[in-house]
C-alpha cells in the first residue's frame, strides 16, 4: 500500500512483517551468513541487502519521494560513495559556497587525488553556478540549509542549470530533513542525508542515507560495497524505529526555533542570528517556497562574550557535537564541524570564533530561553 501523508510514512513505511508471533515492529534479523542455493542472489551485510537495512531503505525513499534509497554507516560514507560513483577521472564537479567541514574537506584534499577536479563557488546563485560549468562538468552539489551559516539555495534553480547542462543534481538534506524538504518533488536526482541526525534523533545512533532514482541508487551501492560502509541490523532496527516518531519530534523542533531565533534577535549580547524562518534572512522567500518548515537548526553570533565560556555557563543546554536530536545542543564549529579547515578557509566561509550553532530539541522554550538568558548575564 503506498501512503500519501508524511505522519503515515514515518510510522509504517517499510516496515518488515513479524510473521511467527504478528508483532507490530520489525524484528532484527542478527544473521550475517544466509544460505545462498535456489535464492537467486548472495545475501550479505556490506551488500546492503540484509531484511533490515532494506527496511530502512524503503522508509527513506518512501519519506523522501524517491523510488529507492539506500542506508549506510554515517553521512560521510553516503556522501564519498555517492560523488566516487558518480565521478570519474577527467571529471569536474561543481559544490556550492559554505559546506559541512566533513564535505569540504574530502572535496578539497581527497578529490583531486583520483582525478577529479571541482569548483567551490563564489556565491550560491544560479547565474554564479552556471558560470563555473566547464566542458567536463558532470555533478553540481548543494546544501540547504546549509551548516552552520543556514543558508538557502535555490534548489529548482539549481535543477533548471542541471538539466539545462545534462548535470547529476546532488544535495545534502540534512539541516531540513524530509519532513520540511523533498528536493526529489524539485527534480533533485540525488538526497543524501547523515541519518545519525534528524532521522535517528536521539544522539544514539550512526547511520548514512542516499534517496534517488533506482538506477542512481544502484551505482552508488555498486560503489559502496567496495568501500565497505554498510550498516549492521541492529542500528539499522533503531533507526527504523526513530523514524516512526520523525514528523512528530521535527514538527516540535521547528517551533522551539523558530521562538528562539525571534527571542536572540532581541538580546542585547547577541549578533547576527542565522535562521531561513526569520523575515530579514537573506533567503527567507526562497525558504518558504521550497521548506514546508524551516527547521530546528540555527546559529548566532555572540557580540562580545567569550563563546567558551558561554557554553560553559549553560545548565540545561549541553556544548556536545552533532544535532538534530530530541535535546537542545550548542556547539562551536570552529572546534567542531570545521575544525578541520585552516583560519583563512573558515574566514573565507564566513564562519568565525564567536559563531556557536544551535541543535534546538522538543522541550520547553520557555526554559531554553531561561537558560540562553543565564548564559548571557
Amino acid at each position: 500500500m503506498d501512503f500519501q501523508s508524511i505522519k503515515t510514512k514515518c510510522v509504517h513505511a517499510g516496515t518488515l512483517a513479524e510473521v511467527p508471533s504478528q508483532g507490530t515492529n520489525s524484528p532484527i534479523y542478527t544473521s550475517t551468513s544466509y544460505s545462498y542455493l535456489d535464492r537467486g542472489e548472495v545475501v550479505y551485510p556490506r551488500y546492503f541487502n540484509i531484511p533490515n537495512a532494506e527496511a530502512v531503505a524503503a522508509k527513506i525513499a518512501a519519506l523522501e519521494n524517491t523510488r529507492a534509497g539506500l542506508v549506510l554507516s554515517s553521512g560521510m560514507a553516503a556522501i564519498s560513495s555517492t560523488l566516487l560513483a558518480m565521478l570519474k577521472t577527467g571529471d569536474h564537479a561543481l559544490f556550492q559556497k559554505g559546506l559541512y567541514g566533513g564535505t569540504f574537506n574530502m572535496v578539497s584534499r581527497e578529490l583531486e587525488r583520483f582525478g577529479i577536479s571541482h569548483t567551490i563557488v563564489s556565491e550560491n546563485n544560479p547565474e554564479t553556478f552556471e558560470k563555473e560549468i566547464r566542458s567536463g562538468t558532470r555533478l553540481v552539489y548543494i546544501e540547504t540549509p546549509s551548516n552552520p551559516l543556514l543558508s538557502i539555495t535555490d534548489i529548482a534553480a539549481i535543477v533548471h542549470i542541471a538539466r539545462k547542462h545534462n548535470l547529476i543534481s546532488v544535495i545534502d538534506n540534512t539541516f531540513a530533513s524530509p519532513v520540511n524538504q523533498n528536493p526529489a518533488d524539485l527534480g533533485i536526482d540525488i538526497v543524501l542525508h547523515s541519518a545519525t541526525k534528524y532521522l535517528g534523533g536521539h544522539h544514539d545512533i550512526c547511520a548514512g542515507a542516499v534517496a534517488g532514482p533506482s538506477e542512481l541508487i544502484e551505482r552508488i551501492k555498486h560503489m559502496a560495497v567496495s568501500l565497505g560502509g554498510s550498516l549492521n541490523a541492529q542500528t539499522c532496527y533503531l533507526l527504523e524505529r526513530s523514524m516512526k516518531t520523525l514528523f512528530v519530534r521535527v514538527e516540535a523542533q521547528n517551533s522551539n526555533a523558530g521562538r528562539l531565533a525571534r527571542w536572540l534577535c532581541e538580546q542585547p549580547g547577541i549578533g547576527k542570528v542565522n535562521y531561513p524562518g526569520l523575515e530579514r534572512h537573506p533567503g527567507h522567500e526562497t525558504a518558504k517556497k521550497q521548506m514546508k518548515g524551516f527547521g530546528g537548526m540555527l546559529s548566532f553570533e555572540l557580540a562580545k562574550a567569550d563563546p567558551i565560556q558561554f557554553q560553559k555557563k549553560l545548565k540545561l543546554i549541553r556544548p556536545s557535537v552533532s544535532l538534530g536530536g530530541v535535546d537542545t545542543i550548542i556547539c562551536s564549529s570552529v572546534l567542531t564541524s570545521h575544525r578541520h579547515l585552516t583560519a583563512e578557509e573558515r574566514k573565507k566561509e564566513g564562519i568565525t570564533e564567536q559563531l556557536l550553532r544551535l541543535s534546538v530539541g522538543i522541550e520547553d522554550v520557555n526554559d531554553l530561553m531561561e537558560d540562553l538568558g543565564q548564559a548571557l548575564g
